[in-house]
């Protein structure tokens, strides 16, 4: 495996040798399934590089989670057609995992993600994918495109039944439609704020292992505001870490990906907050005593 110039923390050897890292972090700096805000090509470099002012170590697990080792990949070639780098993301991915690692894979746009569910379901029988996000992402295309970032999880439920949506708060009529036919678990953000959903009770439906995609839209803009398709009414930080922390606690995470942040040159906040956001699901991930 090809190391990046560029490692995530700005961490050296030996923690950042590939043969005893835990972590992996996957950059895939591509956008070619947006359909609104653009730089989400730049998002896996501007997180990367925010990371190397962050502390390493963590106040409230009390503890430096970089030591379990953390390996930055090259990034992937993304300019080719979008089925060819699906397929080669879930090749790589599966190496990844029969490597026993734990791949953070670094988007790029949303459409991404369902190559790294194809590795899973390679691997894995039976498994789950927890979605954070502002958008349902449930069309089966959008703009002519079955990969475009608005489709995902409906990529995604062709491999697994096994999913639940957090966050949302926007989705179409057929979106909407679809939910209530199939009787998905999924939380808008109205639900979860008035407490009318029960997260744990939820957990509890889904099998182990488990895949959280993150979409950064899912947070509040004070938090994260470049991204391709922002919302308002998003997370805040601690309501971010209080859902992490339930669902680390309770299922058996082997991966996650952070995807959608549009990188602009007049916004470092929202890339130190997802590199942030990054070390904090490791932390959670060693807390965890995977």
């Amino acid at each position: 495996m090809k190391k990046y110039s560029k490692q995530y923390l700005g961490i050296e050897a030996p923690f950042t040798d590939y043969e005893t890292a835990r972590f992996v972090v996957l950059p895939v700096p591509y956008e070619g399934g947006v359909s609104y805000g653009h730089g989400t090509d730049k998002a896996p470099d501007a997180i990367i590089e925010a990371s190397h002012y962050l502390e390493l170590y963590d106040e409230v697990f009390d503890t430096e989670p970089y030591r379990m080792g953390i390996c930055t990949l090259a990034p992937m070639d993304t300019n080719i057609p979008p089925e060819q780098l699906i397929q080669n993301i879930q090749n790589q991915v599966r190496a990844l995992l029969d490597d026993e690692k734990c791949v953070a894979m670094l988007g790029g746009d949303h459409s991404i993600s369902s190559g790294y569910a194809r590795a899973i379901r390679d691997k894995y029988p039976e498994f789950s994918v927890i979605q954070l996000d502002a958008h349902s992402d449930l069309r089966d295309s959008y703009e002519g495109s079955i990969y475009s970032h608005a489709s995902v999880m409906a990529r995604i439920r062709e491999l697994t039944p096994h999913t639940l949506q957090l966050g949302i708060r926007s989705m179409s009529r057929e979106e909407a439609d679809y939910v209530q036919k199939e009787k998905l678990l999924l939380c808008s953000m109205y639900r979860l704020r008035k407490q009318l959903f029960n997260l744990e009770a939820a957990l509890s439906k889904l099998p182990d292992p488990v895949f959280i995609t993150f979409d950064l839209d899912v947070m509040d803009w004070s938090i994260i505001s470049s991204t391709g398709t922002p919302e308002p009414g998003g997370l805040l930080w601690d309501e971010a870490m209080e859902i992490l922390a339930l669902i680390f606690s309770k299922k058996k995470v082997i991966g996650f990906d952070l995807v959608e942040l549009s990188h602009s040159p007049y916004d470092n906040n929202s890339a130190f907050a997802a590199a942030k956001l990054l070390y904090k699901m490791m932390g959670f991930y060693q807390f965890n005593d995977h």
